[in-house]
């Protein structure tokens, strides 16, 4: 048992989750110079939001926390979803008038 009463995955969870995010530094590295079209930006996010993931559920303990954590961290990244959706529904609507400067 650990020192905070709940067993938190050992030391191999730990070098497990770092060997993960190297290799997906690496992956990422490598999509950078590759030429994916329109799959760049989609590609990037995917690999960022899967090592974000991946750091909150281990190193910060998400995964063995209690309902009331997940409950927050749920309802914040709801939050943060409708400001985006809000922010993009604003910027795609606009009409793009090019501005020609004489």
């Amino acid at each position: 048992m650990s020192a905070h009463g709940k067993g938190h995955g050992g030391v191999g969870a730990y070098i497990g989750v770092f060997l993960t995010l190297m290799a997906l530094t690496l992956l990422t590295v490598w999509a950078a110079y590759q030429h994916l079209g329109i799959w760049n930006t989609p590609v990037a996010l995917g690999i960022a939001t899967t090592k974000a993931a991946l750091v909150a559920l281990i190193f910060m303990h998400l995964k063995d926390s209690p309902k009331l954590t997940a409950m927050v961290v749920g309802s914040s990244l709801l939050f943060l979803a409708f400001l985006i959706f809000v922010t993009a529904s604003d910027y795609l609507t606009r009409k793009w008038v090019p501005i020609y400067f004489r």
